[in-house]
């Protein structure tokens, strides 16, 4: 298993942070990623492909290539010795099974940045790296994932898997990006492939859109509700699916800014919990990011009848990304100076709203985080694959 706080790719991470740099006049977001990608890009090259299959899940009670993950903040019971574990919110068990999910997220960030440099570099090395990826994950009959999300967040004595196990696939919202960007470019390798791909997207879609767990998700009031929906939105998309992208458009308006944004710009579902900051941040990243997808500029700015909308949401909250000292509620009870980092709100928001002070702050902080639980709610890492 991969050190949770210690997270995969140490080597990328060390690379001189040309990101802390930034460069005057207009924003060039190309020339930002170059920067920060090509110091990077011989240990994204190195990295070989390793899914759940090669992780032994010994607590999980499916196959080898059936996901499996506990819940963060379950506790074994002082109380009751080998019994039914108990809920410690915000504190996360660092004895729980994390194999699958660290190699979900090591997934997720190796296959959009070797697409990302793709992109600015053009040169086929690093599509053939994607390339093994995807067809290990999504592809090769002995290693593919299969594509269902039914044994994720079990909790120890109390069941083997829950619907709020869903979020853990939004380590994969990029990989769908770069999929995408790999098919629109005709990449190299992609067409050999791109069928398995697919594939495995439109099987993972139908469960997520369909299974108990996945609509119950789906109606979830919190960050977990927002996820799905960036998740349902990003893999959609690369599908061509226009029905679920309508609804997924409808929803946001409709269901989601309403009931988790305040007319001032607050999210008090997220407030409430013992990590406020973290989750703030979090659940505005994937409102942002969801709305970037469905609408762009238009639905950043949205605004119900009474004055919800995500752009209120990146103002309110926008001012204690620049001085968390400011920060009116208690600090969280983890990791509370792993953050801010470089929150794509601020980018979304910025382009969107034509501000120019979001854009600059989002420049000057850190793209590259390495603590593992950082990382774990920091899914969109790689903004060329967005714009």
């Amino acid at each position: 298993m991969i050190a949770r706080r210690t997270l995969l790719l140490t080597a990328l991470l060390a690379a001189p942070a040309a990101w802390a740099r930034p460069r005057p006049g207009a924003l060039d977001i190309r020339g930002v990623e170059r920067r920060r990608l090509l110091p990077q890009a011989e240990a994204l090259l190195a990295a070989e492909p390793r899914t759940i299959a090669a992780i032994s899940a010994p607590r999980s009670p499916a196959g080898p290539q059936d996901y499996y993950s506990e819940g963060d903040y379950w506790w074994p019971d002082p109380a009751n010795p080998g019994g039914a574990y108990i809920r410690r919110d915000g504190r996360s068990n660092p004895d729980k099974f994390d194999g699958h999910r660290d190699a979900l997220i090591a997934f997720g960030r190796t296959v959009p940045a070797l697409a990302a440099l793709w992109d600015l570099t053009g040169e086929a090395r690093f599509a053939d790296a994607a390339m093994r990826h995807l067809h290990a994950w999504f592809v090769a009959p002995a290693t593919r994932m299969n594509p269902n999300l039914d044994h994720a967040q079990a909790i120890i004595g109390v069941n083997t898997g829950r619907a709020i196990g869903v979020i853990d696939t939004l380590q994969i919202v990029e990989v769908a990006r770069a999929a995408a960007l790999f098919a629109r470019k005709s990449a190299p390798g992609y067409a050999a492939i791109r069928a398995g791909v697919e594939g495995w997207f439109a099987d993972y879609l139908a469960w997520l859109t369909t299974s108990p767990f996945g609509i119950e998700e789906r109606d979830e009031k919190n960050n977990h509700g927002t996820c799905w929906l960036l998740q349902a939105t990003s893999f959609a998309a690369l599908l061509g699916r226009d029905d679920i992208l309508a609804d997924a458009r409808a929803r946001l308006k409709s269901i989601i800014i309403p009931t988790q944004i305040e007319p001032d710009g607050r999210q008090p579902l997220e407030l409430a919990r013992t990590k406020p900051y973290a989750y703030s941040l979090f659940n505005l990243d994937v409102l942002a990011a969801s709305a970037w997808l469905l609408g762009g500029r238009e639905l950043i700015g949205w605004q119900t009848p009474n004055g919800r909308s995500i752009g209120g949401a990146i103002a309110w909250m926008a001012p204690f990304i620049a001085d968390k000292a400011k920060w009116p509620l208690p600090p969280d009870v983890e990791y509370w100076d792993g953050f801010p980092v470089r929150q794509p709100s601020l980018l979304f928001g910025g382009l969107a709203q034509t501000h120019e002070d979001w854009l600059a702050l989002w420049q000057r902080l850190n793209p590259d985080p390495a603590i593992g639980e950082v990382v774990r709610n920091f899914p969109v890492r790689q903004p060329l694959l967005w714009l």
